[in-house]
């Protein structure tokens, strides 16, 4: 797959967007724009719509209206150019439970760009999963163990924008420490993320916001 020449430097920006499920109004002209270094917490309450604006920014939910753009271009227009510098991390992990560790990591290394297994194993010592059984499928690692094989994926995707719903749930405070750590080594190498979190992250890396309601990014 060929993916399209893109500026050096990257921007988010969302733009007047309006997003209705069923009868309710979730966002409400939502307008804000992120570079290299920005991340953005939302904390709004539950229903707000935080999963549902990572959903639309990433492409599985289209706004009524408003435009999303990457790189000063609607995303729209090329689906695959910003699919191929975007991450996005749901509740579900997404992991093959009948293959291991190491083996999850290389299938999902293998749809982006590819990495050698000295890469994946630094990878896995990063999150903490070093001591697996290398033989041990996903579907017998625990709720944690999961999420930190998650995080090893993400951190080895090269991405330059982080959409992470929920990111630290089923983590320990050891495991909130990791995630914290490849958030600041991500923002300190110019990325930019989108967290939506029901508990505040600590974070002290680039520039971080966080937003309690979705009126703060609309006003």
């Amino acid at each position: 797959m060929t993916h399209s020449t893109t500026p050096a430097d990257p921007r988010l920006e969302v733009l007047n967007l309006h997003l209705w499920r069923g009868d309710r109004h979730l966002l409400r002209g939502l307008h804000f724009a992120l570079e290299p270094g920005d991340a953005l917490q939302l904390l709004w309450p539950n229903g707000a719509g935080k999963t549902s604006l990572l959903r639309c920014i990433a492409g599985f939910l289209h706004a009524e209206e408003g435009t999303i753009r990457w790189r000063g271009v609607p995303v729209d227009t090329d689906r695959d150019a910003f699919h191929w510098e975007m991450a996005y991390l749901g509740h579900e992990t997404a992991m093959k439970g009948d293959l291991t560790a190491l083996e999850n990591l290389r299938f999902a290394c293998a749809l982006r760009h590819g990495a050698d297994d000295a890469a994946l194993r630094i990878a896995l010592q990063t999150v903490g999963l070093a001591q697996l059984d290398p033989l041990q499928p996903a579907r017998s690692f625990s709720a944690g163990q999961r999420r930190r094989l998650s995080l090893a994926r993400l951190s080895l995707w090269g991405a330059r924008l982080w959409l992470l719903d929920e990111p630290a749930s089923n983590l320990d405070a050891a495991g909130q420490a990791v995630l914290a750590t490849l958030l600041r080594d991500h923002l300190a190498a110019g990325g930019m993320a989108i967290l939506a979190t029901h508990a505040s992250l600590a974070v002290d890396a680039g520039r971080w916001q966080t937003w309690g309601s979705p009126v703060e990014s609309a006003a």
